[in-house]
């Protein structure tokens, strides 16, 4: 049984948000099959990183000018970004607009349906998948992906869709960083925190 004290140590979370999650998280991995030590370290190392130790559920966005530019480059001139600084809302709505399920800048979509949850779940497509997997009304109530239960549930949900089980094992790493991130951003954090959970966990 995942406790808050080992959940904890394993994330470098701090006790209060250990103690949240503690309980939704076991739930989720139990749920999935995320029922070894290898599987639940990579897992752990995931959620650890994209949530920044369990302390954000839902993408921020209030990027400066300079800081759109370096992650948004193809969506911002040094003009636009100067108009858009510190403006999350319209942040999203320009960067997901027409992807990923979304509909135009105009439609707020991108707002809308930010990243939430432990794994960052974006778009409308893949609340609309989670919302399937999960029975949780996601399409008209985004907001509830940040709540404990679902967004444990919907990260752990996603891992098993994609088949992160079995790169678990065969321990691919980082073709489980691809399939999280897209890309390997984060990698020597992410597999930091992988090495930190295998020796909590075993």
């Amino acid at each position: 049984m995942l406790t808050a004290e080992t959940l904890g140590r394993a994330v470098g979370a701090t006790p209060e948000r250990a103690a949240l999650f503690a309980a939704p998280v076991a739930a989720a991995m139990r749920r999935f099959g995320i029922n070894t030590a290898r599987r639940q370290a990579a897992f752990l190392a995931q959620i650890g990183h994209e949530s920044g130790s369990l302390a954000r559920v839902e993408e921020n966005l209030n990027y400066t000018a300079k800081r759109l530019l370096e992650i948004f480059p193809r969506h911002f001139t040094a003009e636009t970004a100067k108009a858009f600084e510190r403006k999350p809302e319209r942040i999203a709505n320009r960067v997901y607009a027409n992807r990923i399920g979304n509909g135009p800048e105009e439609s707020g979509d991108g707002w809308r349906f930010r990243g939430r949850g432990l794994i960052q779940v974006t778009g409308r497509a893949n609340y609309a998948e989670m919302q399937v997997q999960l029975g949780v009304p996601l399409l008209a109530q985004p907001e509830l992906l940040a709540q404990p239960a679902a967004a444990a549930l919907s990260a752990a949900a996603f891992w098993h869709t994609r088949g992160l089980n079995a790169l678990a094992d065969a321990g691919q790493f980082e073709a489980i960083t691809r399939r999280v991130n897209g890309g390997l951003h984060g990698q020597p954090d992410r597999l930091v925190r992988y090495q930190r959970a295998l020796q909590v966990l075993t």
